[in-house]
């Protein structure tokens, strides 16, 4: 099963559980579903184009609702999810409704915090941490369970916001101030946790934290994407933008580096 396909499928399944909608806005605005939809099948073609091989040992590190680990079951490729909060009550109900389009079975999940786990070396070939990774703290610690879990030539996929960008930094300044990490009581664990409050970085930010815990982002699997805002962003003209905003980040580095909004990006052991 192809994105495309996927995405048309996930959206009718939007259309029956309204306790996803809050989270995935498709349905919200029909100005704005061409917009949002280029973000989330940009971003799931990464993975897609990342993961060819279905012998690859892969755990999904903070796999939400399950949507990724779901469109690689359909398509013959096995992942463990962990997830925290409110998430992982959904996840049943969502394999019931994709079990009638595919084989579901190769996702499996569990509720838990990384840091609780012991976890064998060398367990995993590759680690999705999508929209994840900015919540990892303490970040050094993270980094070296991460480090610890992959196999010697293990990678990282890494599907996050960027920190560098003025218009996102304007807006989570507003929400949240300078409280980048915030502890909370998570109910099923009965402990208090540690979280970044949607604390993003930029990509050289990222490269720093990464070297000093033994990996290095692979600058060609680098990705920037959705440059135009909603106004802009018209559903007619959708494929046309995504185009320009996939030669504009190459050509020009102050706009790539200010205003795309999200980075995808490999990051190997070494």
């Amino acid at each position: 099963m192809n994105v495309e396909e996927f995405f048309t499928l996930f959206v009718e399944e939007l259309k029956g559980n309204k306790d996803l909608q809050y989270y995935y806005k498709y349905l919200e605005n029909p100005a704005k579903f061409e917009y949002r939809k280029a973000y989330f099948c940009q971003r799931l073609q990464y993975i897609a184009d990342n993961i060819k091989d279905p012998s690859l040992k892969i755990w999904d590190c903070g796999c939400g609702f399950g949507t990724t680990a779901i469109f690689l079951s359909i398509n013959g490729i096995a992942s463990h999810g962990t997830t925290l909060e409110h998430y992982i009550k959904q996840i049943p109900g969502r394999l019931e409704y994709w079990s009638k389009f595919g084989d579901v079975s190769k996702f499996t999940y569990s509720y838990e915090n990384i840091f609780d786990h012991q976890f064998e070396a060398n367990s995993y070939d590759l680690i999705i941490i999508q929209d994840t990774l900015h919540h990892l703290e303490p970040l050094d610690e993270a980094l070296r369970i991460l480090h610890h879990v992959l196999s010697k030539k293990g990678r990282l996929l890494i599907i996050e916001e960027n920190g560098n960008n003025i218009i996102q930094n304007a807006k989570l300044f507003k929400q949240r101030g300078n409280k980048r990490i915030i502890t909370i009581y998570d109910e099923s664990l009965k402990k208090d946790i540690l979280l970044g409050n949607e604390n993003i970085r930029s990509l050289a930010t990222w490269q720093k934290a990464f070297q000093k815990e033994g990996f290095n982002i692979e600058q060609n699997t680098v990705q920037y994407i959705r440059y135009y805002l909603p106004f802009a962003f018209l559903n007619e003209n959708a494929k046309e933008r995504i185009a320009k905003e996939q030669a504009l980040w190459k050509k020009n580095n102050f706009l790539k580096e200010y205003f795309f909004f999200g980075i995808n990006y490999m990051v190997e052991k070494v």
